[in-house]
């Protein structure tokens, strides 16, 4: 039994049983044994890896939306590129070189930030852009970011907020809950609080006892926060994360640990959780604040910035060894059967703004 999962079995024996969204929580930011504040998760030493790790291309082609978006906003000035959930930072590094080599006048011009909860990680980031050339300043919240029109990007950002879940009963729609089984261990268990009918998939009135279904008002409340932000002060957000275009039933609570499918019960503190985000529910936030909201799959959307061409780019005067790794990085960030379908991209701006990667449509 893991530190945290000692403390989280006394929570229970003293105050029952917890809610997902809580156990999440516990699990991934505890100040003394959460995950995010005492493991170095990325890469391959940590417990997964994400895009901007795969290869640069993914960042640069990032980079290179946000000059475009830029231009298709009318170039605002005095523009703030943050990201949010920055991980190591190397994101945001391949981002502001490549700013810095397309469009000197928005380098020049713009003010880069991170936004990062964590003081171990916001350590990790500094040192990771101590030598990109460009100035960086770091909030805690989004709150903490200046008043200036708005660029942001979240790359496997809302995976990781804590959902609640509700498990079907012979009683209805219950929430699910951490409790201990009889030999006092961390199970799942059906709680009294039940769900609002309104906020369910269509398809969750078909369902079977033992169906579960994700709410997660935490993720929307941060996308209302961005939209309005963008809405006030202009600008435009780009967030990519997995997950699912619609509404729907089913259990995606999965925990990683050593890049291998871990049970989320067993590793409290230890392992990384997350769940699928769904992408309908970001967009409809961000439309409530008056935004239009485009969506695309990562693979397109890469493909359609021109990630071929780039891999043709660098490989151009390279060995064999670097054009197949090359080949290997497209086909791992844009392959259906690898990132390309799964993980999808959302970009969020005021409406009649032609974003690049997307058609003109609302």
């Amino acid at each position: 039994m893991t530190p945290l999962a000692q403390r989280i079995v006394d929570l229970i024996e003293a105050l029952g049983p917890i809610p997902v969204s809580e156990y999440m929580a516990l699990c991934l930011s505890d100040p003394q044994h959460g995950y995010y504040t005492t493991r170095e998760p990325f890469g391959s030493g940590g417990d997964f890896t994400t895009a901007p790790e795969i290869s640069q291309m993914f960042g640069e082609l990032v980079g290179a939306w946000l000059v475009a978006t830029w231009h298709a906003l009318d170039r605002p000035q005095r523009p703030l590129i943050a990201e949010i959930g920055p991980g190591r930072g190397t994101l945001m590094k391949d981002i502001a070189r490549t700013v810095s080599k397309l469009d000197a006048d928005l380098h020049n011009n713009a003010s880069f930030a991170l936004i990062e909860t964590s003081a171990r990680l916001t350590e990790i980031q500094k040192q990771t852009l101590q030598e990109a050339g460009t100035s960086f300043g770091w909030h805690e919240t989004l709150d903490g970011l200046p008043r200036q029109p708005l660029l942001i990007v979240g790359n496997e950002l809302f995976d990781a907020i804590p959902v609640r879940q509700y498990v079907k009963t012979s009683n209805g729609w219950r929430e699910r809950m951490v409790g201990l089984d009889d030999a006092g261990n961390l199970a799942f268990v059906a709680g009294a609080g039940s769900a609002d009918p309104s906020l369910l998939p269509t398809d969750a009135a078909k369902a079977a006892d033992g169906a579960i279904v994700e709410l997660a008002p935490a993720r929307t409340a941060l996308m209302q926060a961005v939209a309005e932000r963008i809405a006030r002060d202009g600008g435009a957000g780009l967030f990519i994360d997995y997950g699912y275009e619609k509404p729907a039933v089913g259990d995606t609570l999965q925990a990683l640990l050593r890049h291998v499918y871990d049970d989320p019960l067993a590793h409290p503190g230890e392992a990384d959780l997350t769940t699928h985000v769904d992408f309908s529910a970001l967009a409809a936030a961000a439309r409530q604040a008056g935004l239009a909201a485009h969506f695309s799959p990562q693979g397109d959307f890469l493909l359609g910035l021109g990630l071929l061409e780039r891999a043709g780019s660098l490989g151009a005067k390279a060995d064999q060894t670097t054009r197949d790794r090359l080949s290997g990085e497209v086909e791992r960030l844009a392959s259906p059967d690898q990132m390309g379908t799964l993980f999808k991209v959302l970009a969020v701006a005021p409406k009649g703004v032609p974003l690049p990667g997307y058609p003109t449509r609302q």
